[in-house]
């Protein structure tokens, strides 16, 4: 389910809590709202609302520092790509052919890097190199160097392919970062409680229920940045992969 409809569906369980202490203000008899029992849940609302509150802090801190790495791994593999053609470039004539081959593979990469953020049955399957991979580091490892220079860009090049090839099987294990749902779901649940409790004192008017929403909103919000945020490669927050498909002008050009 996408960020967007998960955020909603809590800003209506959060709002629906704001709605049902509106039903119990009118419902319970009125020695049931006494003082006391504001105090009570005063004090319990404000303990779970501490709670969630720290709760929330952690889990956007948390959140934002995943997609901060994910981003910097995505201009590492840049980096590492554009320093491979470099490498390549100076080795000779030699090794267009495989500059050219390069070019396929970081548009390969590039596409199951983001569509492996976006579909499920493919975060569960197991990660498999593609062939035009495989092709390149083979022939990457069958150059013959002639000379000194060449030996030392032919093992810089390898280097530099096997940092890439860690940082692409980083961004594969890291694709599966989602909120757990039991999580997610306690936290709907301290939120509503919430809400419940404003409005069980307050007489309901068109400020109050205003307010109610606009809060409501501001806590449904929180929670779809978290989610947008714990999915870099889709959704309105994705890092984009221009830069990396972008980063090799054409052979000849």
């Amino acid at each position: 389910m996408s960020a967007m409809a998960l955020s909603l569906i809590v800003l209506a369980c959060v709002f629906g809590g704001a709605v049902l202490g509106m039903f119990l203000r009118n419902a319970l008899p009125k020695h049931h709202l006494s003082d006391d029992a504001k105090d009570v849940v005063r004090l319990g609302t404000g303990l779970i609302g501490t709670i969630a509150a720290l709760v929330l802090g952690l889990l956007i801190a948390s959140a934002k520092s995943s997609f901060d790495t994910q981003s910097t791994q995505v201009k590492q593999m840049t980096a590492d790509v554009v320093l491979l053609d470099n490498l390549l470039a100076q080795y000779g004539p030699e090794a267009e052919a495989t500059r050219a081959l390069l070019r396929r593979v970081v548009v390969i990469m590039a596409d199951r890097v983001w569509r492996e953020s976006s579909s499920g049955s493919a975060q569960a399957a197991p990660f498999t190199a593609s062939q035009q991979s495989e092709t390149f580091f083979a022939k990457l490892h069958q150059f013959a160097p002639t000379n000194d220079t060449q030996r030392s860009l032919k093992d810089r090049a390898i280097q530099a392919s096997t940092d890439l090839a860690q940082t692409r099987l980083l961004l594969f294990a890291e694709a599966d970062n989602q909120l757990p749902t039991p999580f997610l779901v306690v936290l709907v649940f301290w939120l509503t409680i919430i809400f419940a409790s404003f409005s069980l004192f307050a007489q309901p008017n068109a400020i109050v229920i205003g307010s109610l929403f606009l809060f409501a909103l501001s806590a449904a919000g929180a929670i779809f940045l978290i989610l947008e945020l714990n999915q870099p490669f889709s959704g309105l927050l994705q890092i984009s992969s221009v830069p990396l498909r972008s980063a090799l002008a054409p052979l000849g050009s």
